[in-house]
């Protein structure tokens, strides 16, 4: 492969900047612009050491620099690995990435250094998916699942479940292609049984999909209600600024406000939308049915109400709406006296809490209320989640193949149709660990990264 480099730190002034060369020629790129104090040159240096020097043009001191080796195959990489740390100034970061690509290297396209990685056996198509979970993280939470993820969970999960299936097809090569050898005979009831073990552990693991999503990409949450009953200024106190206009006047929030908050560990996507209620105006009607469709798409729905007034038939009409969503109850307003008959809606939902989002008190009780619902236990980062679409689609199509396997041994068709539909479900399982993909679908996982990495 050729020589690539890129800048590596983030574009924007800070006080280093790091640019990467990586390939079979970096060291000898690396020299062409790069002089040593104490006159060693990066091709003479060992391994994991350091030189400091300068970075010229044309005998022109561009800047003092602090050069890394990295040689293969212990480099992230894999093949040998310059990286140079520069003052961050964006201009001369650029001039130093220029003088280098000058010297030979090729700019490197988004995510080549950790596809160079990932073609070199450094790590799995898992891992390498996960370095951009781990860069993109956003809190604690979300920062233990992709390190996990880097480090093998998914990859050692999936392989459990893989040496199971090569097992039983190997049982089967075995029995079918030496008939005269002493090769015991498969038993259909014990391969059943094998295959529901595999059938239960795929299950398992796509269930956690959909926790993955959450811990990603956050819980996609909607404020509904009927107007001045406090969704506003709810917004605001979870967002920590005005976010969301608040005035006295019934119908001021008209179309969807949304921002990215923390509650605890976990993210939410929250959307503040218009008050629920039989309206005239053509405008404020168009904002209520964006809010009914907020509610179908929404992950969680945060319903509140006024404490100091009568469950009213917009509140009613809401609450029916809300008939088997993941809803929670917010009963606002505590600082004023209780009117609302809390007992009909404790009837409707699972979880209720009472707050003053004009107070920002019995916001705890919330952040409590959303870990019950949202924080599972039983799934452990150390043991892998399904982190994207791509391993979704791979794990389904692998349990659909096992499912048919079984559907076929329970027909009493022959050993060989379910040998054939095993070995598909353990091509799908390839697939997802990248042990067995096509090179477009390695292109298109890499193109999702930032250039430098």
């Amino acid at each position: 492969m050729s020589t690539v480099a890129a800048i590596s730190t983030p574009n924007a002034v800070g006080g280093i900047s790091v640019i990467r060369i990586s390939g079979e020629n970096a060291f000898q790129v690396a020299d062409k612009v790069f002089r040593a104090y104490n006159g060693i040159k990066a091709c003479e240096m060992q391994g994991y050491t350091c030189a400091y020097g300068e970075i010229s043009e044309k005998e022109q001191k561009l800047d003092d620099v602090v050069l890394t080796v990295f040689r293969s195959p212990k480099s992230y990489t894999g093949e040998d690995v310059v990286e140079i740390s520069c003052h961050g100034g964006l201009f001369i970061t650029r001039q130093i990435l220029r003088l280098i690509l000058d010297a030979g290297a090729e700019l490197a396209q988004p995510g080549e250094f950790t596809k160079r990685a990932f073609l070199n056996g450094k790590m799995s198509l898992t891992q390498a998916e996960a370095v951009m979970d781990v860069i993109s993280a956003n809190g604690k939470n979300e920062l233990k699942y992709a390190v996990a993820l880097k480090d093998g969970a998914m990859f050692k999960r999936i392989s459990t479940i893989r040496k199971k299936i090569v097992k039983s097809l190997g049982d089967l090569a075995a029995w079918a292609d030496y008939p005269e050898e002493d090769i015991p005979y498969v038993d259909p009831v014990n391969l059943e049984s094998e295959l529901e073990e595999i059938k239960k552990e795929l299950l398992e693991l796509s269930r956690t999909y959909d926790y993955g999503k959450i811990i990603k990409d956050g819980i996609n949450t909607v404020i509904v209600g009927r107007p001045n009953v406090g969704k506003s200024t709810l917004m605001n106190c979870l967002s920590g600024y005005e976010r969301s206009i608040v005035t006295n006047i019934a119908g001021t929030t008209r179309d969807v406000v949304e921002e990215y908050v923390k509650i605890g560990e976990l993210a939410i996507r929250l959307s503040d939308t218009a008050g629920i209620r039989e309206t005239e105006d053509m405008i404020e009607q168009r904002g209520v049915e964006i809010a009914f469709g907020k509610i179908n798409e929404a992950d969680l729905v945060l319903a509140v109400f006024d404490s100091s007034e009568e469950i009213s038939e917009d509140d009613k009409k809401i609450i029916a709406a809300l008939d088997g969503k993941n809803a929670v109850a917010i009963l606002n307003k505590s600082d004023k006296s209780r009117v609302a008959d809390s007992d009909y809606l404790e009837k409707h939902f699972k979880y209720m809490i009472e707050i003053s989002a004009k107070n920002s008190s019995g916001i705890d009780g919330l952040e409590e209320c959303l870990e019950k619902m949202f924080i599972n236990e039983e799934i452990q980062a150390n043991n892998g989640i399904i982190a994207n679409e791509r391993q979704k689609l791979c794990l389904e199509s692998a349990l659909s193949e096992i499912s048919n396997a079984l559907e076929i041994l329970k027909n009493g068709e022959s050993l060989d149709a379910v040998t054939v539909v095993i070995d598909e479900a353990l091509a799908n399982l390839l697939k997802l660990t990248g042990e067995s993909v096509t090179e477009s679908v390695v292109n298109e996982v890499f193109s999702r990264f930032c250039v430098g990495k």
